[in-house]
């Protein structure tokens, strides 16, 4: 992690792709990833649809809505929704492969 002024900066890794980024903790994941130049499956972008649903297989993230779209089950086995998630720290993420 390094940080930017008061604002941490972590790594994000897309496991799959091999692709990394960095990802303030103030930005949620999709910005950060679009932002670098790292496309991820996307529609609403506020947590509802459920097209960016990625699983998380390090790392963690926070919400700043009380609901973010996911079941307490699927928050328990790790799945995130990078569109309303930020990074509390660096990240690796399990990413389906974006479609053309």
């Amino acid at each position: 992690m390094s940080s930017s002024r008061s604002t941490p900066v972590f790594q994000v890794c897309l496991q799959a792709q091999g692709q990394c980024f960095d990802a303030p903790a103030s930005v949620p994941l999709l910005e950060s990833a679009r932002a670098a130049g790292v496309i991820m499956q996307s529609s609403c972008r506020n947590g509802t649809c459920r097209s960016c649903i990625c699983r998380l297989a390090s790392g963690k993230v926070s919400y700043h809505i009380g609901w973010p779209g996911l079941s307490e089950e699927e928050k328990a086995e790790g799945y995130i929704l990078p569109c309303v998630a930020y990074p509390a720290s660096d990240l690796v993420i399990q990413a389906p492969a974006v479609q053309s």
